[in-house]
């Protein structure tokens, strides 16, 4: 019986040998390394394309979506030049936070998603986006194809979020999200992000 084809010997490498999605920039894939229920952030490590041990969490805030990344993205000189307050894109492949009705409790997993928004975040100067997404097929959020068709309240938990993941008491954070944006300008990032991938570590 012959091998099906693509068939990968090896485990793929998550970020560098997954296919970016079916139909990108609309409809692609988020590698999950994030689950609502952690409380350790967890981070793929790019040399093994295992799964990291960033740090635990200093407070009580956990993530309200799953939180990943998009295989074959990177922020480089194109995302950056989408942020006018950044510098520079972060060096790191595209993040993804994924609306699902069902809770996925596990991480490093591949999910078929659909492109609706993002949060125009930077962190310390430099582009650090944050594509908002849905799954594909889901009964409540499958039909949204905007982020403005979502309740705002849970974009703003989103948004507290990441204005306060990395927060410690009595320090002042250098993160700030100054526009949640629509499906249009999100597809161009996320094209810039591919295009940037391409600069950086060819095809």
């Amino acid at each position: 019986m012959p091998f099906p084809q693509p068939f990968y010997r090896w485990r793929p490498h998550p970020w560098h040998g997954l296919e970016t999605g079916r139909k990108p920039p609309g409809l692609v894939h988020a590698y999950i390394e994030i689950t609502p229920f952690d409380t350790v952030k967890y981070e793929i490590d790019k040399k093994t394309g295992y799964l990291l041990v960033d740090r635990p969490q200093r407070t009580s805030s956990q993530p309200p979506t799953l939180y990943g990344f998009i295989p074959r993205t990177f922020c480089g000189s194109r995302v950056g030049k989408l942020m006018p307050q950044a510098k520079k894109g972060d060096g790191d492949p595209l993040d993804i936070c994924v609306f699902s009705e069902r809770p996925i409790s596990r991480s490093e997993v591949l999910l078929n998603t659909r492109v609706i928004g993002g949060l125009q975040m930077v962190d310390n100067g430099e582009a650090d986006d944050k594509i908002v997404a849905v799954l594909e097929n889901d009964s409540l959020w499958g039909d949204v194809n905007d982020v403005s068709e979502l309740p705002s309240n849970l974009t703003e938990r989103l948004r507290h979020y990441f204005l306060t993941y990395k927060l410690l008491p009595g320090e002042t954070s250098d993160i700030s999200i100054d526009n949640i944006y629509g499906r249009e300008h999100a597809l161009k990032v996320v094209d810039a992000s591919i295009a940037d991938y391409h600069d950086e570590f060819g095809d």
